[in-house]
């Protein structure tokens, strides 16, 4: 009814919703239903965020004035602890007040900036039966950190497809851009990729996001990927092999069968050229049980002195330190930054060669259901 009047006699407009962030004292205004993570990242603030969905923690923010609407439980990625010191999650959280207060840690300085330009498909090559090499022409020169993802729009998309750069950068920036893309059955953009309806058409794109990326250090880097998810690792790993930086690593690649392996030349070559030991290991979870793939021998063997970069559809790129697992309502098993892993937690047994082939051993493991959280940007 008020509304009405104000329509019939005129008035004001109702003031939106303001968030302000510390301690760097940006103040942003939401539309209604705008979470705040969407409305600072609309307005060009580098908030910290990696999944937007809710899972990965990376936009873990203090709430200290005010009350928010959550989208999804808090409680699935945030700990007791954290929840009882007023902490939210950005991507899932819709202000109730006219005026909200929140404190975040990092703005991401060290970043670039995001920006939007347009990209011209100019290529598809198959990896396997639901992945290709998507190669986007920009209209200029993009810089971004290796880890970094990019937002594709179309006009009959109502939300935006993050996908990771799979090249390393760039110091001037590259106008030539690879990701490795899945198909989504039913998905609008992987469906008209996959049917080359995309072939030499200019989309809207945003870039660069997320945190994910190489910390400084000097331990062992365990990078655990999965499907498409191998491509930030790639980015990053490249990364590090031309500017030579010095870690052991460890690549563990998930698929289902032999068949969803992709990328062994690439992988062999950064083994061979690795400044420190690398060594890569398929683990299958589908495999026929007659495959002349054996599985090896699980080894008990603590963590806590080494790196994890985790990457796959089911889960947002993260970066942690120490790390254990959790579990999703389904049973898939998701990782946590801020919880440390017990001293001896059964991995497969890693290969002794440096250099993965077609016939590298694979390790067997036991098929989990898909998170009904995964990205869902990733139609």
């Amino acid at each position: 009814m008020r509304k009405l009047l104000k329509s019939l006699f005129g008035g004001s407009a109702e003031a939106r919703p303001v968030v302000e962030i510390r301690p760097q004292g940006i103040r942003i205004e939401l539309e209604p239903g705008e979470t705040i993570l969407q409305a600072a990242l609309a307005q060009g603030v580098a908030y910290p965020h990696n999944c937007t969905v809710g899972t990965c923690g990376s936009c873990k923010t203090h709430l200290s004035e005010g009350t928010v609407k959550a989208l999804s439980d808090f409680g699935y990625t945030l700990t007791k602890e954290e929840l009882a010191a007023g902490y939210i999650l950005a991507c899932q959280a819709v202000p109730r007040q006219a005026m909200t207060v929140v404190e975040i840690a990092d703005l991401g300085a060290d970043l670039p900036a995001p920006e939007s330009f347009t990209g011209r498909v100019v290529s598809t090559e198959a990896l396997t039966h639901d992945i290709v090499k998507m190669v986007v022409e920009a209209d200029r020169a993009v810089k971004y950190v290796a880890g970094q993802y990019a937002t594709f729009h179309m006009e009959s998309m109502p939300r935006g497809r993050n996908y990771s750069f799979a090249d390393a950068p760039q110091r001037s920036g590259s106008k030539t851009l690879t990701f490795f893309v899945r198909k989504v059955p039913g998905g609008r953009f992987t469906e008209a990729l996959f049917a080359a309806k995309l072939a030499g058409r200019t989309l809207r794109v945003d870039a660069p996001h997320g945190n994910f990326r190489l910390r400084p250090g000097d331990a062992q880097m365990i990078c655990i990927a999965g499907g498409s998810g191998l491509a930030p690792l790639l980015s990053v790993l490249e990364d590090m092999r031309k500017r030579r930086v010095r870690r052991p690593c460890t690549l563990l690649f998930g698929a289902r069968t032999q068949r969803d392996l992709y990328a062994l030349g690439q992988i062999a070559n950064l083994a061979g050229s690795w400044l420190e030991p690398f060594t890569f290991t398929p683990v299958l979870s589908h495999e026929a049980p007659d495959s002349a793939w054996t599985a090896p021998k699980c080894l008990s063997r603590s963590t806590t002195s080494s790196s994890v970069f985790a990457c796959s559809p089911t889960f947002s790129p993260i970066t942690v330190g120490t790390c254990s697992t959790r579990r999703s309502p389904s049973g898939t098993a998701k990782a946590s930054s801020r919880r440390r892993i017990k001293s001896s937690t059964a991995i497969p047994r890693l290969t002794t060669s440096s250099r993965p082939s077609a016939a590298s051993p694979a390790t067997r493991v036991r098929p989990t259901a898909r998170s009904p959280t995964a990205r869902s940007t990733a139609r």
